[in-house]
């Protein structure tokens, strides 16, 4: 990592590969059982709670699968270009661009979030901050589902997509991320994990619920 910087400019990367990559995974779910049951319960933990955030939408395929299960959800990404995508893919959703280290919403504001490998764009040392952020913007038992590829350390690729452009992921494992989630003010309720599917990315597949502490 010496000499380079961490995701340099993460908006722009994201807006040149947003096409790409929504042809790549806005479909994904109809190919993993595992995410669709993990979904399916945390839309039925959900309903009645207030509005819920997608953080990190990309093309919205999430956030898609939770309202089509009642759930009063909307996306909020960093990618401009990627917000405009999700809204062509989702013209029934609400789309939105922001940022998870300041989300721009009141405390409690909302009753869930949903963040499907966002967080793993953050350097390691800015993770407890996001999680803090979303915990602010939660009301008290606010419901919390993460996704990430475990394992150590970071990885980097090289001309993501064939765009031109490179990026920077960050490993978790699963007890670690338990530890950064109770840090910022949650509850750990579940973490699971998966072998990766044979389309995917190899890596470890970690799923982490948690609710927000009175």
């Amino acid at each position: 990592m010496e000499g380079r910087r961490w995701n340099p400019d993460l908006a722009a990367t994201y807006d040149r590969v947003a096409r790409a990559y929504a042809d790549q995974f806005f479909t994904e779910l109809d190919r993993k059982p595992f995410d669709r049951e993990l979904l399916d319960r945390f839309a039925a933990i959900l309903k009645g709670r207030g509005r819920v955030c997608d953080v990190g939408c990309g093309p919205g395929h999430v956030g898609r699968y939770l309202a089509e299960r009642g759930v009063d959800v909307f996306g909020l990404d960093l990618s401009l270009g990627m917000v405009a995508l999700a809204r062509d893919l989702n013209p029934a959703m609400r789309f939105g661009q922001g940022d998870m280290l300041a989300l721009d919403f009141p405390d409690g504001a909302l009753g869930g979030i949903v963040a499907f490998y966002s967080l793993i764009h953050l350097e390691r040392a800015a993770v407890t901050r996001a999680l803090a952020e979303m915990a602010r913007v939660l009301i008290p038992g606010g419901a919390l589902l993460l996704a990430f590829h475990g394992g150590e350390g970071e990885v980097h690729a090289e001309d993501w997509f064939g765009c031109g452009v490179s990026i920077d992921a960050t490993l978790f494992q699963p007890g670690e991320m338990a530890a950064y989630m109770e840090q910022a003010g949650f509850e750990v309720e579940e973490i699971v994990t998966r072998e990766p599917y044979e389309f995917e990315y190899p890596s470890q597949r970690v799923y982490a619920r948690g609710t927000k502490r009175p």
